[in-house]
C-alpha cells in the first residue's frame, strides 16, 4: 500500500510541475495574466468536487468553520502568488521558492496548531535563508542596480502563505473531511478569484484555450493525487516525495524554456533540499509519527 502512496504523490509532483509549464505557455503567448489561470483552476475544481458531492449526497455543513475558512482564504492567495511568480520568473525558480513552505510551517505551528517545535528547525530556516539568497540574488552589484524580480518575491510569498494554509488544513482535518474542505476551498477561490479577474478577463481561444484548460485540469489532478497519496504514506515520506517537484520543474524548465541554471542556483537547491529533508524528520532517529 505504501508503494501506491509513493506513486500517487510522485504523480502529484509531476502534475503540479506540468501545470506550471502550461500556465507559463499561457501567459507567455497571450495577454492573459496569472490570476485568470488561477480562476480556471478554481472553477474547474469547484465543478468537479460539486459533482462528486451531489452524486454521493455529501453534507455541506462544516464542523470547524473557522479553519475551513482559513484554509480556503490562505490557499487562494498562495495559489495566486505562485502563478504570478510563474508569470514573471522562471519555472525552475518559482517552483523552488514555492516548495519552501514545509520549512515555514514550523513557524506557524505553535500559534495555529499549538504544537511545540524544536530549536534545530531554526538551523534549517537559516539554511533556507542562505539558499534563497543564492537563488534570488545573482550578485550584490546587480541586486543594487535592478533589485529583486517581482516573480521571485511572489513565489517566495506563495511558500510563506502556503505554510499558513497547510497549518490551517491540519486543524480543519481534525473535524471535517477532505472533500468538504476542498469544496469550500474551490468555491471560495472561484468567487474571490472571479471578482479579482473581472477587469482583465479575456476569453481564451485556440491553442491558448488548450494551454489554460490543461493547466487547470493537471493542477486539479495534482491536488487529487496528493490527497489520496497521503492516505498510504506517512508525513515524512510524503514531504520528501513532494520535493521531487523541484527536479521535475528543473528538467521541464530547461527542456521547454531553456531556464538558466547557475552554480548559485545549484547551491541554493542543495541547501533547500537539506532543509526540506530536515524538517520532514528524516534525520531524526526513532519511530516516525503518523500524519494527522
Amino acid at each position: 500500500m505504501k508503494k501506491i502512496g509513493f506513486i500517487y504523490i510522485l504523480l502529484s509532483a509531476l502534475c503540479f510541475s506540468v501545470a506550471t509549464i502550461f500556465a507559463k505557455l499561457t501567459t507567455n503567448n497571450s495577454e492573459i495574466i496569472a490570476t485568470q489561470v488561477t480562476f480556471f483552476r478554481f472553477i474547474l475544481g469547484f465543478i468537479l468536487i460539486s459533482i462528486f458531492m451531489f452524486l454521493k449526497k455529501k453534507p455541506l455543513k462544516a464542523k470547524n468553520k473557522k479553519f475551513v475558512f482559513y484554509r480556503a482564504f490562505f490557499n487562494l492567495f498562495a495559489v495566486i502568488f505562485f502563478f504570478i511568480g510563474i508569470e514573471h520568473t522562471t519555472i525552475t525558480k518559482s517552483n523552488i521558492l514555492n516548495m519552501t513552505y514545509p520549512i515555514f510551517v514550523f513557524l506557524f505551528a505553535p500559534y495555529i496548531n499549538k504544537e511545540k517545535t524544536t530549536k534545530v528547525y531554526y538551523f534549517y530556516l537559516l539554511l533556507t535563508m542562505i539558499g534563497l539568497y543564492f537563488i534570488v540574488i545573482k550578485d550584490f552589484s546587480s541586486f543594487m542596480q535592478s533589485g529583486i524580480n517581482i516573480g521571485d518575491i511572489s513565489s517566495l510569498a506563495s511558500g510563506v502563505v502556503a505554510a499558513i494554509a497547510i497549518s490551517s488544513l491540519r486543524e480543519a482535518r481534525k473535524h471535517d473531511d477532505s472533500y468538504l474542505i476542498l469544496f469550500y476551498l474551490m468555491g471560495f477561490g472561484t468567487l474571490v478569484n472571479g471578482l479579482i479577474v473581472i477587469p482583465t478577463f479575456i476569453i481564451p481561444k485556440g491553442i491558448i484555450l488548450f494551454y489554460i484548460s490543461t493547466a487547470a485540469l493537471v493542477s486539479v489532478l495534482g491536488q487529487l493525487f496528493i490527497t489520496v497519496g497521503y492516505k498510504y504514506v506517512d508525513a515524512t515520506t510524503g514531504s520528501i516525495i513532494s520535493a521531487s517537484r523541484i527536479l521535475f520543474a528543473l528538467m521541464l524548465g530547461i527542456l521547454i524554456f531553456s531556464d538558466p541554471i547557475s552554480i548559485r542556483i545549484t547551491i541554493g537547491i542543495v541547501l533547500l533540499s537539506i532543509s526540506l529533508i530536515g524538517v520532514s524528520g528524516l534525520f531524526k532517529t526513532g519511530k516516525t509519527k503518523k500524519p494527522l
